[in-house]
């Protein structure tokens, strides 16, 4: 499928819902678990889809709009979320991740994005020129991965206790 903006917003605008009926009100060791040293557990996951809510999809979207912009994008800092989740509940990580996505949702849907608009170029501190529309796939699919992420380290805390199963189970593998 080629990018088109109608057809990646679902997904954009679900991952909250899916996060947060998957994630909540789960015993914490869920929550804890990581794949191994300097490596995220479903805790730190959400808190970095937060970061990334604040500094990193909208606020580069409107950087590209913004034709009296011209320096690189502010660099991301991939690990922002271990010192802005201190103290927060997972169950409050989530809803600030709902409502901080639903507010860049509608901001999205706002700038009414053509064709034209989806060409436009930022510059990006480490990958060069980039287009809004690269932008955009890049966000819906850092989500999905995510997801994926999420999954995949929950799946590995049970691969010791699954026996022959461990042959027809993928996502334990890697």
């Amino acid at each position: 499928m080629a990018f088109q903006l109608e057809k990646i917003i679902p997904i954009l605008e679900r991952t909250p819902s899916i996060l947060k009926t998957f994630l909540e009100n789960l015993d914490p060791d869920w929550m804890h678990q990581h794949e191994g040293e300097n490596t995220w557990s479903p805790y730190d996951i959400i808190g970095h889809l937060i970061h990334g809510e604040k500094t990193d999809w909208i606020p580069r979207t409107k950087q590209i709009l913004d034709s009296t912009y011209t320096d690189a994008f502010e660099p991301f800092d991939r690990f922002a979320q271990f010192e802005n989740s201190k103290g927060k509940t997972l169950e409050m990580l989530l809803e600030e991740f709902m409502v901080l996505r639903a507010e860049n949702i509608d901001i999205l849907k706002s700038l009414a994005l053509t064709q034209e608009g989806l060409t436009k170029k930022g510059r990006h501190p480490e990958l060069g020129t980039v287009t809004l529309k690269n932008l955009l796939a890049a966000w819906t699919i850092h989500d999905l991965s995510h997801i994926n992420q999420i999954t995949r380290v929950m799946a590995k805390d049970l691969k010791n206790d699954v026996g022959p199963w461990e042959t027809y189970l993928t996502v334990i593998k890697s």
